[in-house]
């Protein structure tokens, strides 16, 4: 990319006022109380909820959201997140046949399953995240991305759940290389791309798919090398968008990136050959996914 167009002028370090690009009404309609109450009487856990993403309104009140499975609490402190820190709770071994029952309720053609990472257990959560898989394939016709941990790096795990047949396989990076320990002290960046890479060895018609944030101070030539990085373990869909300070954590927004960045960024990885690239401030990992979707089959 000849020019740098990472130079966002929304810089300021108490970050006390989000850009007006963040203003969105919060939506309230009878589908999305349906969802609400869906999820409390099936006793299901949303990274939406948990993760308190801005977009939760939004995509509750067109009917769909982002199922987490293997519980609400993480055994990761990665700084960005807003998910709960501890020891999780006992594999609840009925969470497919439930999930499966709200994917059915809510009528969905196309569902997201991330996880909570389990670093207590053995194989990283991957043979209940098979479980899950096979109980919504058996039982509905919907195309299933997955969002999954690194699993320690277990490539037996990631074979397990890509071998289980989803649609799409997703791993983020979240952020660049230099700041992988500040904002995800017990990841690593190439363990993260060996984990992309394995699924598309393993299964190479999946469809592969990872996120990233800006805004926390990551330069332009990082950015760069993350999506050249991306595509040369086969990723064919990116996501990027705005990282905003959850409640508690300490790590700060070092600028707000405009819509105009994130066109442009979209732009340049659209120029490294991905299939499909969603970015834009508000964007996260798993939002409008079943459009997405939709548009990836039909290309």
């Amino acid at each position: 990319m000849g020019k740098n167009i990472y130079n966002s002028t929304e810089r300021n370090t108490n970050m006390k006022t989000l850009p007006s690009w963040f203003k969105k009404k919060v939506p309230s309609n009878a589908r999305y109380e349906k969802v609400v109450n869906l999820l409390n009487d099936l006793e299901l856990t949303t990274v939406c909820k948990e993760a308190k993403c801005p977009n939760v309104g939004e995509c509750y009140s067109r009917g769909t959201a982002t199922f987490m499975i293997l519980g609400d609490v993480c055994t990761r402190n990665c700084r960005f997140c807003a998910i709960t820190l501890g020891k999780p709770r006992k594999v609840d071994s009925d969470e497919p046949r439930r999930l499966r029952q709200a994917i059915q309720h809510l009528e969905l053609d196309h569902v997201v399953i991330t996880m909570v990472t389990r670093d207590d257990l053995k194989d990283g959560g991957s043979g209940h995240f098979v479980n899950v898989i096979r109980e919504v394939k058996e039982h509905t016709n919907v195309t299933i991305e997955v969002l999954t941990s690194d699993f320690r790096g277990r490539r037996e795990s990631v074979e397990e759940v890509v071998c289980a047949g989803p649609d799409v396989f997703n791993h983020n990076m979240e952020t660049t290389e230099s700041l992988h320990k500040k904002v995800r002290p017990m990841m690593a960046y190439d363990r993260s791309l060996d984990v992309l890479e394995h699924a598309k060895k393993v299964r190479p018609e999946i469809i592969l798919k990872s996120g990233f944030m800006l805004g926390l101070g990551e330069e332009k030539e990082e950015i760069e090398r993350l999506l050249k990085d991306l595509r040369k373990v086969g990723c064919e869909f990116v996501t990027i968008g705005q990282y905003l300070r959850p409640p508690g954590s300490t790590l700060k927004v070092e600028n707000f990136v405009s819509p105009q960045e994130f066109k442009e960024w979209g732009t340049y990885a659209k120029e490294l050959g991905f299939r499909l690239v969603e970015s834009s401030p508000l964007v996260r990992s798993s939002y409008k996914a079943d459009q997405a979707m939709l548009h990836m089959s039909m290309s």
